[in-house]
């Protein structure tokens, strides 16, 4: 599997990262837990089983014009009643453009999930994994109630097999 990842300013990035860490100081599910290098807030465009023939130079030209990119997030919720916790990332009209040009440049990929599709795709940043639905009031307690901004400045994707980053375009921020 390969992902189309947006990655956030420092400041956002700390952001969420401070809320990972609330979370786990909690005893609650967070990524603060995932301690795999890779392992960072991102918001995630599409993903597929690999990119097709001259999609990653498709995908860093649409990265070269529309990053960095300003986007505010909302509330946090859990998807689907028990699975991720996560913070929502207002769909503003600059992202949901660029969501969809990732998605034509990926076009005729294999393995697309219909999850990241434009039309279902519910833009988030994800605290944890494999939460619980009952423990979201606490969750929201912990995270407070504010709706943090910033900017998205870079691409990336990761290789499932690899376990592995590579670079797509924009100002790629430090680990």
């Amino acid at each position: 599997m390969r992902t189309v990842e947006l990655l956030c300013c420092p400041a956002l990035e700390r952001t969420v990262r401070a809320a990972w860490d609330r979370l786990a100081a909690a005893g609650l599910p967070s990524l603060a837990r995932h301690g795999h290098p890779t392992n960072r807030p991102h918001l995630t465009l599409a993903a597929v089983e690999a990119f097709p023939p001259g999609a990653a130079d498709r995908l860093a030209a649409l990265f070269a014009t529309a990053l960095p990119l300003p986007v505010s997030l909302e509330r946090v919720t859990v998807l689907d009643g028990s699975a991720p916790l996560v913070w929502l990332v207002r769909p503003g009209p600059a992202l949901t453009a660029l969501h969809a040009a990732v998605w034509a440049a990926l076009d005729g990929a294999d393995g697309q999930r219909p999850w990241h599709a434009p039309g279902n795709w519910v833009p988030h940043l994800s605290l944890a994994l494999r939460f619980r639905d009952h423990d979201r009031r606490l969750a929201r307690a912990l995270v407070g109630g504010e709706r943090p901004a910033g900017t998205l400045v870079a691409a990336r994707s990761y290789d499932g097999d690899t376990r592995t980053v590579r670079p797509l375009g924009g100002g790629f921020p430090a680990d």
